[in-house]
């Protein structure tokens, strides 16, 4: 008996490391997956089993259930990490296109080609499913046109974003990553929020931890489609989408 209830309490503690990305910067489609399911469904077969005395088939359905917890938690952080993936590839080749279009192959030949090769390399270990190594390659795409001052693509010549975001509190405006992320004067995709996580992590409380952030902490928005951002985001002022 003493056995089953220790690993009852287990259950109960396990399924709890579920819920902690029950915040917006992660997608229900991930919260509520299939090895969840199954941990509930196991969770509540052990309780079943504990209430009609059969404590030895409680102890193995409360062993199952936090080892599927595990898995889950397990398969969200691969999604997000693939998540993040394609979107530092998605900016690296808006990027790319952008420096293209403005015939940087015969300006910056040794900018392009490097931007060139970098985008190749971030495909191919995304591929690879090497999450880390494909962002790592992505952001060198942007790392070697940073030193460019590339013109207003066309229809950008307006589009003038803020550069930088004070965050206020959950309570009252929602904001986590995600959202600020889908927010039409940052890139209006809520699953471009890795992009933030990346350009901000240095100055995160917690660098592995994007779901800490803190009201009063100032975000660095990046350019990602040749677009000019400057200065902070002011309230009330009518800041066109990002396109």
């Amino acid at each position: 008996m003493k056995r089953s209830l220790f690993f009852l309490v287990l259950l109960l503690l396990g399924t709890q490391a579920v819920f902690v990305y029950s915040q917006a910067t992660v997608p229900a489609s991930l919260r509520d997956n299939q090895y969840l399911y199954e941990s509930l469904r196991l969770s509540n077969l052990a309780r079943l089993a504990y209430d009609d005395g059969d404590y030895e088939a409680s102890t193995t359905y409360a062993e199952e259930a936090i080892r599927y917890t595990y898995i889950s938690d397990e398969y969200v952080l691969m999604r997000l990490k693939m998540m993040e993936a394609d979107a530092a590839i998605d900016a690296a080749r808006q990027r790319l296109e952008y420096a293209a279009s403005l015939n940087a192959a015969s300006l910056f030949p040794t900018e392009y080609n490097r931007a060139q090769a970098a985008y190749s390399d971030a495909r191919a270990f995304r591929l690879a499913e090497s999450w880390d190594d494909a962002i790592d390659a992505a952001n060198r795409v942007l790392a070697a046109f940073a030193g460019i001052d590339f013109p207003a693509g066309p229809g950008q010549g307006q589009l003038i974003l803020p550069a930088q975001y004070t965050v206020r509190s959950w309570e009252l405006f929602r904001d986590c990553l995600w959202n600020i992320a889908g927010r039409p004067w940052v890139y209006n995709d809520p699953q471009k929020w890795p992009l933030l996580f990346e350009a901000n992590r240095s100055r995160m409380p917690d660098s592995s931890n994007a779901n800490l952030i803190h009201p009063g902490m100032v975000l660095t928005i990046p350019s990602i489609g040749g677009e000019v951002r400057q200065g902070m985001w002011e309230p009330g002022v009518n800041y066109p989408s990002f396109r």
